[in-house]
């Protein structure tokens, strides 16, 4: 088992609100995470206590993600929000979140993955984290381009 953590920062051209809305939106991450299926068990996907199960990769290897919602929380005030989710395994436990703010053109998005990784060596948890932030910042580009297409 090792600790895996990376922290990734995109800036995106859409209002905090919209890219607050696609990321909660649980199943719409098969549409920005390459080879990603995704089932969500509950209506409300902010609500604590909802489950969500990722596959990312092909057959069977494809890394199964089971997570479950333990806060998640918009402010229209500030038109910003944080969300977290428990990983449950098999692969992966801990955490991950994210937080979106206003940046003055668009939205932030701070992304934190901090997270064990069972049958990994200790040695190649830094390859794993690094390999991990350059995914999600890859995911989030994508995202980034989806929304502006839309928009």
């Amino acid at each position: 088992m090792s600790d895996v953590r990376f922290v990734v920062t995109v800036d995106f051209d859409s209002s905090s609100r919209v890219v607050w809305d696609e990321l909660v939106d649980w199943k719409a991450h098969e549409a920005w995470i390459p080879a990603t299926h995704v089932e969500v068990y509950g209506d409300d996907p902010t609500a604590v206590g909802t489950a969500f199960t990722a596959w990312t990769g092909f057959g069977r290897l494809a890394l199964e993600d089971r997570m479950r919602v333990t806060e998640c929380a918009w402010d229209d005030e500030t038109q910003s929000g944080s969300c977290e989710v428990e990983k449950l395994g098999p692969i992966l436990r801990g955490s991950a979140g994210f937080t979106v703010e206003p940046n003055g053109r668009g939205a932030r998005v701070h992304w934190i993955e901090d997270v064990t990784v069972r049958w990994l060596p200790r040695l190649l948890a830094p390859v794993a984290a690094r390999l991990g932030a350059v995914g999600f910042k890859f995911g989030m580009r994508r995202l980034n381009r989806m929304l502006v297409r839309r928009n």
